[in-house]
């Protein structure tokens, strides 16, 4: 039985995702398109599909896709996990997920790595606190630019949910993008109230009057536009309310979008 507060260790080796996937540079100047890669690992392990078709088990590990968004579903015994991903030329991307019976008590983080600097955290829930290295960093979504290369510890905790500590190298000259799903404790699992539908919807946007369809931060008009998104891009569907979708979108971020201009998948 879990405690109603447990740190659950991560060790990622980041050298993976960092890595610029070996003949890429020289393959990219002769004008070919470069790979992009994907590793996925799971507790317990689990069914691969992309894009709805299975390609394996965890641990799964591909070098050789195109870039690109991606649909990923991981299908266990007793647990099951949805997301979309965005795959770049010469990087992999990590995901690492541990599933349970519901979502509210599943967990994980999607870690890819980027030109830059420093680290980019955003979670589910937002406003979770952050540590980098046992210093108190803020709370997500959390920015960070002045870190050093290296090896670095990130503890995410957030009142009702078990703590998360994730452990990852940072290479020279990249920015590190962590995308982190918290599991609610035993004591609030009681009191979760399901939503409405499964997160194994998926929603595409249709042509809208503008071009492009706003993502914002409540159901509603008034609510602030965090980003937009664009006729035929797929969204994960989290929750359905009144005129709005709750969504998931390809950076793991969540936000709301209108349901008149989106269609069930």
């Amino acid at each position: 039985m879990k405690k109603a507060v447990v740190v659950t260790l991560v060790i990622l080796s980041l050298s993976l995702i960092g890595l610029r996937l070996a003949s890429q540079p020289l393959l990219s100047a002769l004008g070919y398109q470069q790979k992009a890669g994907i590793r996925v690992t799971s507790v317990p392990s689990s069914t691969v599909f992309l894009n709805g078709a299975e390609v394996g088990q965890t641990l799964y590990l591909n070098e050789a896709l195109k870039a690109g968004t991606y649909q990923v579903q991981l299908q266990a015994e007793k647990g099951s996990w949805q997301g979309i991903v965005e795959l770049t030329e010469g990087k992999v991307t990590l995901i690492n997920r541990e599933l349970e019976e519901t979502a509210a008590s599943s967990s994980g983080e999607v870690l890819v790595l980027n030109e830059g600097q420093g680290v980019v955290i955003i979670s589910n829930p937002s406003g979770t606190q952050v540590e980098i290295d046992g210093q108190l960093s803020g709370k997500t979504p959390l920015s960070v630019y002045e870190l050093a290369a290296g090896d670095h510890t990130f503890l995410l905790s957030h009142e009702g949910f078990l703590k998360r500590s994730i452990r990852a190298k940072l290479p020279e000259e990249m920015s590190l993008h962590l995308n982190v799903d918290l599991a609610l404790s035993e004591l609030d699992l009681g009191t979760f109230k399901a939503p409405t539908v499964t997160s194994s919807a998926t929603l595409i946007v249709k042509e809208t009057p503008l071009g492009f369809l706003r993502v914002r931060d409540k159901p509603s008009i008034s609510g602030k536009e965090m980003t937009q998104v664009k006729p035929g891009d797929s969204l994960i569907m989290l929750e359905e309310q009144s005129f709005w979708y709750k969504v998931r979108l390809a950076d793991g971020s969540e936000g709301y979008v209108s349901s008149s201009y989106v269609e069930k998948r």
